[in-house]
């Protein structure tokens, strides 16, 4: 694994394998490979986590915010991918039964199929979770039984 800043990312860009790993330093689950002294035990505070939790959270609200508006799909791609290095995954669920806890309808779209009754047939507005945290319900359009 490159060290920090010999990964491929673009200069003055983080990737997200070291942002992941500055992550688990700063709340203790993985090991402070760039310590000053390899003896000394990194402490971190309640206050310190709070901040790192908070900062994390407005970085990914900031991602999410670029990969809306991103116009290049390798953009929005690298976006994504990153997301979901530090596990924030995308939630389309094109052919899933509607769920209204996990799911916004945004249209229906008519069937004669009953089978296809109450799933979704699209995926409008991609959705987020953050490991199993909802972020963002996804926007879908549903089959419905047409009306007679």
């Amino acid at each position: 694994m490159a060290g920090f800043g010999e990964s491929d990312a673009p200069t003055g860009q983080i990737a997200a394998e070291d942002i992941a790993r500055i992550i688990a330093e700063a709340d203790g689950t993985g090991n402070a490979a760039h310590a000053s002294e390899p003896d000394v035990d990194v402490v971190a505070t309640s206050g310190d986590l709070d901040r790192a939790l908070a900062d994390r959270q407005a970085l990914i609200q900031l991602c999410l915010y670029a990969l809306d508006r991103a116009r290049s799909n390798g953009v929005a791609q690298r976006l994504e991918h990153g997301l979901a290095a530090v596990g924030v995954t995308a939630l389309r669920p094109d052919g899933q039964r509607f769920d209204p806890a996990r799911h916004e309808a945004g249209g229906a779209v008519a069937t004669d199929d009953p089978d296809l009754e109450g799933v979704v047939a699209e995926t409008e507005v991609t959705g987020f979770a953050d490991h199993e945290r909802l972020l963002r319900a996804p926007i879908v359009t549903v089959y419905a039984k047409r009306a007679q």
